[in-house]
């Protein structure tokens, strides 16, 4: 397994959910953590493990990307992975779903992550161990609500990224898995009510699930792990 001490890790969407679970988690084990979000000064300190740095980052906004990507190579001078972590559900059902929640899914949960990968790969290059985990969505293997068709579409496209970053950055020692989440319990998900026995998974066993993709060798290589609960109904 790969050490975590002096590796560095950006995490976008960090301020809540999983991704201030994922922080949490990884600066524990001692990771040096770049944090991003719109509003960084909402981001919790975190208790363990080194201070992070903290920065901008919009997945609606193309430059926000490289000025994060930017700012972590000047605090750190250098990147080992990326934590794909900000996402959206507006539905965008197949009957209903307007232009506007489409767009809106596709630019946070798949252009965005694009650019920001896009800006860090030289880096990841560089690193010869090189991470990405991308949190999908069991919404992204298959459609089991066609009102939330539009979210679904997203993650799809979402899960092809993981691939072509992998294959683009084999060579140089980037590899690349999808976490695959069903029903998690966080913001985007409070308004579902689950029946009785059932449940949500927490953000914590996600993060544990990402400090364990991050911290596989170049030689044991996960593209999608998979994490459900009984309970399935929207993913």
């Amino acid at each position: 397994m790969l050490p975590s001490e002096g590796r560095v890790i950006l995490v976008s969407g960090a301020n809540r959910g999983i991704g201030l679970a994922a922080a949490k988690c990884l600066a524990a084990r001692g990771y040096q953590l770049s944090l991003g979000a719109r509003q960084p000064d909402r981001i919790p300190q975190l208790e363990n493990g080194p201070t992070p740095m903290t920065h901008h980052w919009d997945a609606e906004n193309h430059d926000t990307s490289t000025a994060w990507v930017d700012a972590t190579m000047a605090r750190f001078g250098r990147i080992d992975g990326l934590v794909l972590n900000a996402g959206v559900e507006l539905g965008g059902s197949l009957e209903s779903g307007t232009e506007e929640e489409i767009d809106l899914m596709f630019a946070v949960n798949f252009k965005g992550p694009l650019w920001l990968v896009r800006a860090a790969l030289p880096h990841l290059r560089v690193s010869g161990q090189g991470r990405v985990i991308n949190v999908a969505s069991l919404g992204g293997k298959r459609v089991r609500n066609h009102k939330i068709l539009g979210y679904s579409a997203s993650k799809f496209a979402s899960m092809a990224l993981t691939h072509a970053i992998r294959q683009a950055g084999w060579d140089d020692g980037v590899r690349a898995t999808s976490i695959c989440p069903g029903l998690v319990d966080t913001r985007m998900t409070e308004q579902t009510a689950t029946p009785a026995g059932e449940f949500k998974l927490e953000p914590e066993t996600i993060a544990e699930t990402i400090a364990y993709a991050l911290s596989l060798p170049n030689s044991a290589v996960v593209a999608e792990i998979l994490v459900n609960s009984r309970y399935e109904s929207m993913f």
